[in-house]
């Protein structure tokens, strides 16, 4: 005889799970196995802004060109405001004339660009901003001050040995020796040049048209002929250091 089933042995059998849940979740089994990854976030491009202040330079963007600026102002102030006996001694001292070349020639190498020849209001003084500011930024500043004292020592020799040997052999009096020669222009004619390489096309040529052009207009006027040959040399110590200025770019860019 089968036992028969009583309400004790009944209420003894576990009840069975709600597996409704799990039917309704039957069909989504049948594809293949999704595995949820990572969210992979897309880099949207930053839009550009204009930053004017980019333009001039600052004790951290550009720590050469700006201390450099604050020293031609001291000395600007100097120019300025101290008695002219003062001043007048502290250009003859600085400068880079073959008397002083041949004595002293890396002191007054170096003092000769603590000056601005034409004062504050030189067109110097707005070309040394925009462009030693843009170069500094693209290759940074001890690469910056190698183009230009290049530019600034070697346009100086280039003018002034030739007056050297002019003397020597009769060609020009003693007095050419003591000559008058300071200032930070030569340094930012090679600057600009060497600035140029960096550029894009539509905007390096104008920029060598306009400058080369205002240099030889001061040259057509004649009323310093060394100094404005020493410009249009300057500019072009500027535009051969093209290839090392642009590997100095490639080089800054890439550990930037």
């Amino acid at each position: 005889m089968e036992p028969i089933a009583t309400a004790d042995k009944e209420s003894s059998v576990a009840p069975l799970p709600d597996v409704s849940g799990l039917l309704d979740g039957m069909p989504r089994q049948r594809g293949p196995a999704t595995i949820a990854g990572p969210t992979v976030q897309v880099p949207v491009p930053a839009t550009r802004t204009l930053r004017p202040w980019r333009l001039l330079p600052t004790p951290t963007g550009t720590p050469f060109t700006f201390l450099y600026a604050v020293v031609l102002a001291l000395t600007s102030l100097i120019t300025t405001y101290a008695a002219p006996s003062l001043v007048d001694t502290l250009h003859q001292a600085s400068s880079t004339d073959v008397a002083h070349l041949v004595q002293t020639p890396v002191l007054v190498l170096i003092t000769s660009a603590l000056w601005i020849a034409g004062g504050i209001a030189s067109p110097y003084v707005v070309c040394f901003l925009l462009v030693l500011t843009a170069l500094e930024r693209r290759i940074g500043g001890a690469r910056t001050a190698v183009v230009f004292l290049l530019g600034h020592v070697l346009a100086t020799l280039a003018t002034e040995v030739p007056v050297g040997l002019a003397v020597l052999v009769g060609h020009l009096p003693d007095s050419s020796l003591h000559r008058l020669d300071y200032g930070i222009s030569f340094g930012v004619a090679a600057s600009v040049g060497a600035l140029a390489g960096l550029l894009t096309p539509w905007l390096r040529w104008p920029v060598l048209v306009l400058f080369g052009s205002m240099l030889v207009e001061d040259l057509i006027e004649f009323t310093d002929p060394m100094t404005n040959w020493g410009h249009l040399i300057s500019l072009a110590i500027g535009i051969a250091t093209w290839p090392m200025i642009r590997r100095w770019y490639r080089t800054a860019t890439a550990t930037a």
